[in-house]
């Protein structure tokens, strides 16, 4: 059967290395389903798939083995995954309407761990929900605290958990356990002043370590959610590198902003002859300079006070 791969992979199929079949492609926003998804992937996968799933890198599922001629099946099949999931479509039962723009990941976040400073998967929704679909190539992670086990300085966009810890001294009962902890475990933002911690705000990172090992609970964390945001990380055998702090002490509303306002800036920037319609935004910075990026990034933007904007940004990486 002959079949257009870019039609098949802009509905998130895959071109395998076995004649005449595909794997299909789903999108977990988040890393968190319900369970009741699970069976009726398996139902896909032993009906029209090779009996196996493979579980991404980027916390979806790929159902390898699906022949060409399958994949409306495998769509009208996937429909109530897509709808339970609450994934933008533009047709029911046509499965995904494109594929540039990967599975928006995140820790498991403040609704299992103790050291996330948010709920990740609802900001990971939130965010899936204002970017999909779209054909270009943008990675997004998210992470609920410093500690980053989602590993986001890899993705364009790494969105890092914060809490602007406050101090209710009637409470502290100055045993030094804030101080300790923070000088084992995180950046040593705190000192003691008149048998008092006394927090430099300049070197916190906002990880709550202080919160967490308080044992009279007079330190709490800040009712405003704040974030670190990194920029334009990437593996890849041209030039992979780490993404570099953009913001510290941003707020939701801002970061979908500015990713929306960078989707912008590719549009108008991607060559348009790059291999396979896609172009690494890292690349397109480099070509017009970080200057230009930020102009369109903080676009109609409005962050906090307490917001720390770096500029300009360079990063360093492997070069070939």
């Amino acid at each position: 059967m002959d079949i257009d791969t870019k039609v098949l992979k802009k509905n998130a199929f895959r071109v395998t290395k076995e004649r005449g079949l595909t794997a299909s492609r789903i999108r977990v926003p988040g890393g968190h389903m319900d369970a009741k998804y699970l069976s009726m992937i398996q139902t896909i996968v032993e009906t029209y798939g090779n009996g196996t799933v493979h579980i991404t890198s980027r916390q979806g599922f790929e159902l390898p083995g699906i022949r060409f001629e399958d994949m409306p099946q495998v769509n009208e099949m996937l429909q109530p995954v897509i709808e339970g999931l609450g994934i933008n479509q533009t047709q029911a039962g046509k499965g995904y309407p494109a594929s540039g723009t990967r599975n928006v990941t995140a820790c498991v976040g403040s609704r299992v761990c103790p050291y996330a400073c948010y709920d990740t998967t609802a900001f990971a929704q939130q965010i899936e929900k204002a970017i999909y679909p779209n054909d270009l190539h943008f990675k997004i992670a998210l992470t609920g605290c410093p500690n980053d086990c989602a590993k986001v300085r890899m993705h364009d966009f790494g969105i890092m958990g914060m809490t602007e810890p406050h101090l209710e001294p009637e409470r502290c009962v100055s045993c030094g356990a804030c101080v300790k902890f923070c000088k084992k475990k995180s950046a040593g933002a705190l000192t003691v002043e008149k048998y008092r911690p006394h927090r430099n705000a300049e070197k916190c990172i906002g990880c709550g370590e202080c919160v967490l090992n308080c044992p009279t609970r007079a330190w709490t964390r800040s009712s405003q959610k704040y974030y670190r945001l990194t920029l334009l990380g990437r593996s890849g055998k041209k030039n992979p590198r780490l993404g570099e702090d953009f913001i510290k002490w941003a707020d939701e509303d801002s970061i979908v902003k500015i990713i929306l306002n960078t989707y912008d800036y590719v549009e108008h920037y991607i060559d348009p002859n790059a291999v396979g319609g896609k172009e690494h935004i890292g690349y397109i910075v480099d070509r017009t300079g970080f200057e230009e990026f930020k102009n369109w990034a903080l676009h109609d933007i409005s962050l906090p006070e307490i917001a720390e904007v770096v500029s300009p940004v360079y990063w360093q990486g492997i070069r070939y």
